[in-house]
């Protein structure tokens, strides 16, 4: 069975063991895809309604957006995990002799760049969990407005916490010129979005 299909329940369970995995990588897609849902949440209880039928297309666009993000956000929970025991696979790898240790090497760098760009993936992920979110604060059911407020929040909870995982990822690369790339790349998906996020939590918060 996959992480994402087990129970909130066991998940957390194993979260809190000494197992290696599920981690932090999980749990910033975990928010994010929450983030996803809780828009979709929004959209759904807008659409239908007569005071909203001004913004129902608008709606029915972001509700398609939304559970398409929540899809691949979602499907992260279990790239990470995936791609972190792919790692400690190659630790087990045998380094008796020179060339032994050589391939070992060789392997663990080719799957840290692979765990790398897991995380990178989930703050891009994030970056639009954000943005939908704030159409949904901005047209979405004063009913449910709070909720908007929420997703925005998680996404943003998922967004930082992704990036932690790229930033120790790639400190252990040796590879220079990839690891400027995603870092360039991760502090350009990073630029502004706690200011865009503030402003979209601060929009919901004078609605209710």
């Amino acid at each position: 069975m996959e992480i994402k299909d087990k129970s909130i329940e066991v998940f957390l369970d194993e979260l809190a063991s000494k197992a290696a995995t599920p981690g932090g990588g999980s749990v910033a897609a975990m928010m994010g895809a929450q983030s996803a849902a809780l828009t979709s949440m929004v959209c759904n209880l807008t659409i239908g309604k007569a005071n909203y039928a001004n913004v129902e297309t608008d709606m029915k666009t972001l509700l398609e957006k939304s559970e398409n993000l929540r899809k691949e956000l979602t499907a992260m929970i279990t790239a990470d995990v995936e791609v972190f025991d792919k790692i400690m696979d190659c630790y087990r790898l045998p380094k008796t002799t020179t060339e032994e240790q050589t391939k070992r090497g060789e392997k663990i760098q080719q799957v840290l760049k692979e765990a790398t760009l897991v995380p990178l993936n989930c703050v891009r992920a994030c970056v639009d969990a954000i943005n939908l979110s704030g159409v949904a604060a901005d047209k979405g059911s004063l009913a449910v407005i709070s909720d908007a407020g929420v997703a925005v929040m998680t996404a943003y909870a998922g967004l930082k916490s992704a990036a932690l995982n790229v930033y120790i990822n790639t400190s252990h690369i040796k590879d220079e010129i990839f690891t400027k790339k995603v870092l360039t790349e991760l502090e350009v998906l990073l630029a502004g979005t706690d200011v865009t996020t503030d402003e979209i939590y601060q929009r919901v918060k004078e609605k209710l």
